[in-house]
């Protein structure tokens, strides 16, 4: 090593080097980078709120939906029960939900924002408005519009290979 490169500080690059394994699907490993990096930032805004990644999505069905069972919530967010469960847990703790039997089923829980919870809707709201305007800043009008169009596209094509290979029911991640 020479004195002058001794002096010169390192750098790394901006991006790491693609790892070798995932050559053949470049598209793949950036819907991968470019998905961590949103739930990131979405994670940083939702912290600001009270909430964890992945709650924001609970609480948008029951603002929808009103109240509902919790298996039909479970299956309307795609995620683990016990996830779920904990989510629910922690939303009832911070009083954004309520969990009551269901009066048609005693068995069965019916989940339910409270009144309580509107001020966060508004907040969620506009998380997920300047999130969106973060993450798409740097495209114009008919970006964004096709961006949106190609993303369907291709959600469309993992949901019909899922489904066809018995993985699931792709209108849970709606």
């Amino acid at each position: 090593m020479t004195a002058q490169a001794a002096r010169e500080p390192r750098t790394e690059p901006a991006c790491p080097a693609v790892p070798g394994a995932v050559l053949d699907g470049p598209v793949s490993h950036a819907i991968s980078r470019v998905a961590r990096l949103h739930r990131i930032a979405a994670g940083r805004a939702l912290r600001d709120l009270g909430l964890h990644p992945g709650q924001e999505f609970l609480m948008m069905h029951l603002w929808d939906s009103g109240a509902v069972r919790q298996s039909e919530l479970i299956k309307a967010v795609g995620l683990d029960p016990s996830t779920v469960t904990k989510m629910l847990q922690r939303l009832e703790q911070a009083g954004h939900v309520r969990r009551r039997p269901d009066p048609a089923d005693r068995r069965a829980s019916l989940v339910e924002a409270t009144d309580a919870s509107c001020g966060l809707l508004v907040e969620v709201r506009r998380a997920w408005g300047e999130l969106e305007r973060q993450t798409l800043n740097d495209l114009d009008a008919s970006e964004r519009a096709e961006l949106t169009r190609l993303l369907g596209k291709v959600e469309t094509t993992l949901c019909t290979e899922l489904t066809r290979s018995g993985g699931g029911d792709c209108d849970t991640t709606c």
